[in-house]
């Protein structure tokens, strides 16, 4: 599949392409906008006093125009009432309840980024080994008018496509895709920008059969000394190597409700407690939140999603990416390529260090 957006405004390119490219882009964006405001909001387990009052605003919503009875004042009560509400909820998740938002059926996956953040997208495929892996989408696109490498997990909205994708799950071609790129990148000085949110890496017997441990540890020996600068944003799930095999950069940013982890909480829970049930637990303990996770030094930013989520709000979210994107790039293509380097091998070998403190 190959998106087009806008191409470069060179001298070249006429004033009417220019008016008809930007024109596809603003459709293009208003068209993602329309197709997320039509998805009737999915409201998870804690958030059920929010689908309630949806629920009465809906139904005010849908009275009779002919209604004797003026229902707006009401219907902006309600509104209030679950803003507070909102924000009272999400001033308390538990590391539980976020690992759920990073996985709503709702959250933007990287190809709406990709729509809302950056133009001229064409998406690359195949590893030139074996096969093309869906569950990894990448290619060339333009970040503020300059080239960069776009590589990231996708996941699926309905059925079909999340067989499509297998739910975000790569197999070895999809990493190696991922690396191809990333060497394609290096050649021609392109930064490369990579977007986590997977599970975990496919555990099939053909995958395994086909080295995915090896993919994975490739990756990471690759990415370790690419001579480009590389900014990994974790926008969902961080799921162990699954994640990894796309996550070392020279900055690492999370969004506000996305996770990171070696291990699901259900897959933790099932080894220490023979029971899926003490997932929450197992949430709280391996700390896999974005404020837990910087206390330790693991990552460089978090990056604030809207009220509620990033699904409440995708292009508020884009817009917000695109900030903490654009600070990073501007920071490390500054930054000479043998510094460069020598800081990120530096921030890989810090993993794993702690501060004691003497007790007095």
């Amino acid at each position: 599949m190959t998106v087009s957006l806008t191409p470069d405004p060179s001298p070249a390119c006429g004033r009417g392409e220019i008016r008809e490219s930007l024109a596809r882009l603003s459709w293009s964006v208003s068209t993602l906008a329309h197709t997320f405001a039509l998805m009737k909001t999915i409201f998870l387990e804690f958030e059920q006093p929010l689908a309630e009052l949806e629920g009465k605003i809906e139904a005010l919503r849908l009275a009779p125009d002919d209604s004797a009875v003026d229902v707006s004042d009401e219907i902006t009560g309600l509104e209030k009432k679950g803003q507070i509400k909102i924000r009272e909820i999400y001033a308390r998740l538990s590391a539980w309840q976020v690992s759920q938002v990073a996985r709503h059926a709702q959250r933007p996956y990287t190809l709406d980024y990709l729509r809302l953040i950056f133009t001229d997208f064409e998406e690359l495929h195949g590893d030139r080994t074996f096969a093309d892996d869906h569950a990894i989408v990448g290619g060339l696109a333009r970040f503020h008018g300059e080239p960069v490498m776009v590589i990231g997990h996708q996941k699926g909205r309905d059925t079909k496509d999340k067989i499509f994708r297998n739910f975000g799950m790569p197999r070895p071609e999809g990493y190696r895709k991922a690396l191809r790129l990333m060497r394609l990148a290096e050649k021609f000085g392109i930064p490369v920008l990579t977007f986590i949110d997977t599970p975990g890496a496919y555990p099939g017997i053909d995958a395994e059969e086909r080295g995915q441990s090896e993919a994975i540890g490739r990756n990471l020996y690759v990415m370790a000394e690419l001579k480009v600068p590389i900014i990994v944003t974790i926008i969902g799930e961080g799921g162990s190597g699954g994640a990894l095999a796309i996550g070392v950069g020279d900055v690492v940013q999370m969004l506000q409700y996305a996770t990171y982890s070696v291990i699901s909480p259900e897959g933790c829970a099932s080894i220490l407690w023979k029971s899926a049930d003490k997932a929450s637990d197992a949430a709280e303990i391996m700390g896999i939140t974005a404020p837990r996770l910087k206390s330790l030094g693991l990552i460089d930013r978090i990056v604030s999603e809207p009220l509620g989520g990033a699904h409440r709000d995708p292009q508020v979210m884009a817009q917000n990416l695109g900030k903490a994107l654009q600070q990073a790039l501007r920071k490390l293509t500054s930054m000479p390529t043998d510094e460069l380097l020598k800081a990120r091998l530096d921030r890989l070998l810090a993993y794993g260090r702690f501060k004691e403190q003497a007790l007095r």
